[in-house]
């Protein structure tokens, strides 16, 4: 009997010791396998950063001058009120509203260079997107169906993957929407909440995107309004959440003024949203063309977003709804508006969507081939899902983040293999024209395009200055038409191009300026690439 006794003990003590390995080695995969999020988050960044997109991320000359201002704000510690960089508007007052990521980016590139821009924008980019898909999960989405929804809300925001303040904005949208999603949903008034007035006052200082913050809390103060008549039986709970969302809605506003120009920043961008030439003008402000790829990827959102709520009647609520509303209208109104309204419809649509299919696996209406696909879809999505909950390392996003910020450090090397190589492409930008300007000591004003201005700043600045830059809401109507005049070479350009005292233009090489100068006796080309043309007024043959 002792023997058996003491086999006992160490029958138990050996099976406790194998559980116990069991359970160490679960833990040890939980915290190393990457998750999905991780996985889109990594896929992300090295694509956008040193992949085959590398390139995309400074299609824009706009991060020059926010580099340049974030320099000269580090340098004058002090946050910039008039222009500096223009000849024309030198001196004029300048509402720099996107201020505090221009110390921001600055500060990267001065530690490592256009790399560090470009990294730190895909890692900006990639963040928004793997947040989407983790709240979307945790709102019960089915994985593969969140997922490609993801995909063609990456589509539709491929037109603007810009090194630029704006993907700030994505990021901000969503967790703006997340946290005043979750408390709705219930009418239950949380302290997350109290996170809304914080954000704004950093977001009013990142970018003019803050705007869409409002327009959200008033989307769902107007939702919870409408819930509120609808639904006698929880009148009460639903009165006590609004009454504290517009007490949060107070305090966001109050937090919006904490700026360099108060009160004076919210009024200068409503008279240049509600500019009617210059949206006329704006490529990015004009509704988008379907004709391309990103556009088709908004659209197919828009049909999958239309014909959601017509299954499931009761899958949405109003304040819900009201948001499909504003993100589908926004995203019509202006390209711009094409990420932050993709990102809305699949956060809204995602649950729901995974709902309705799980629904019409059971549905004997449905012929059997369409509901064997749609339970293949939903039971696969969901397995997944579970396998992917119980994975909470991110040992591989922290290990890619680390090697990434390194290889900025060492300008895109790691030893002997270069991953990346931000820069500006010289077919797309004057860069070897701008190297002729910089190397012959041409230090007055350059006219050339308002989208090669961010450039010239970022290139030449502060020896010469532009006469015009893609800073619309400063340089105002009447100025950009008579850029226009010039650029379009109406009737009167040669006069606009003498009350400006233009002596050097530089533009795109066969475009119609450019033609025309050749033609006209007092211009001579000094400069001319396969991209680029640089014209010099003859002094001595102008009247």
């Amino acid at each position: 009997m002792p023997s058996q006794t003491t086999q006992t003990h160490s029958d138990r003590k050996n099976s406790s010791a194998v559980t116990t390995k069991s359970g160490a080695r679960q833990t040890w995969v939980r915290f190393v396998v990457p998750s999905a999020a991780d996985l889109l988050f990594v896929a992300l960044l090295l694509g956008l950063s040193c992949g085959a997109m590398g390139g995309l991320l400074l299609r824009d000359s706009d991060i020059g001058w926010h580099i340049r201002d974030g320099q000269q704000i580090l340098l004058t510690h002090a946050t910039t009120r008039t222009d500096s960089f223009s000849s024309t508007m030198s001196g004029h007052t300048w509402y720099a509203w996107e201020w505090l990521y221009d110390v921001l980016i600055a500060a990267i590139d001065h530690v490592f260079g256009l790399n560090g821009v470009v990294f730190f924008t895909a890692a900006v980019v990639a963040a928004t997107f793997a947040l989407s898909l983790k709240f979307a999960l945790l709102r019960g989405g089915n994985l593969v169906v969140t997922f490609f929804l993801l995909i063609l809300s990456l589509g539709a925001s491929a037109v603007h993957f810009l090194a630029r303040p704006h993907v700030l904005s994505w990021l901000f949208v969503v967790i703006w929407f997340e946290l005043l999603d979750s408390d709705a949903s219930a009418h239950q008034a949380s302290q997350r909440l109290l996170w809304l007035p914080v954000m704004m006052a950093v977001w009013v200082n990142l970018h003019g995107g803050f705007v869409l913050g409002f327009l959200l809390v008033a989307v769902y103060l107007i939702g919870g309004a409408i819930e509120y008549v609808i639904n006698p039986e929880q009148r009460r709970r639903i009165a006590g959440w609004l009454k504290y969302l517009g007490g949060i809605a107070a305090l966001t506003l109050v937090a919006s003024f904490i700026n360099p120009y108060s009160y004076h920043l919210h009024l200068h961008i409503y008279r240049y949203l509600s500019d009617r030439f210059l949206m006329s003008q704006i490529s990015e402000f004009l509704s988008p063309d379907f004709h391309g790829a990103a556009q088709q990827c908004f659209a197919v959102l828009l049909i999958v977003a239309i014909a959601t709520p017509a299954v499931i009647r009761r899958g949405l609520s109003a304040s819900r709804l009201l948001v499909l509303l504003f993100a589908a209208y926004s995203g019509l109104y202006a390209t711009r508006n094409l990420p932050t309204s993709a990102l809305l419809i699949t956060l809204v649509i995602a649950p729901v969507l995974s709902t309705a299919i799980g629904q019409a696996t059971g549905n004997p209406k449905i012929v059997s081939w369409l509901r064997q696909l749609l339970s293949g879809i939903s039971s696969f999505g969901f397995r997944m899902q579970r396998l992917d909950s119980d994975l909470r390392g991110h040992v591989l996003t922290i290990l890619v983040l680390a090697i990434g910020v390194w290889a900025c450090w060492h300008q895109g090397r790691i030893g002997s293999i270069e991953l990346m190589n931000a820069h500006f492409d010289e077919s797309r930008f004057p860069v070897k024209a701008s190297n002729y300007i910089a190397g012959h000591g041409v230090h007055e004003p350059i006219f050339s395009l308002d989208y090669w201005g961010g450039y010239l700043i970022y290139r030449l600045y502060p020896e010469t200055k532009v006469v015009v830059d893609d800073r619309h809401d400063l340089y105002g109507d009447q100025f950009i038409k008579n850029y226009l005049k010039i650029v379009l070479v109406q009737p009167t350009f040669a006069e606009e191009l003498d009350q400006m005292k233009i002596n050097w233009v530089l533009v795109p090489r066969w475009s119609s300026l450019a033609n025309v100068l050749r033609l006209t006796r007092n211009w001579t080309v000094v400069f001319e690439d396969g991209n680029a043309a640089l014209f010099r007024r003859n002094i001595s043959l102008s009247p």
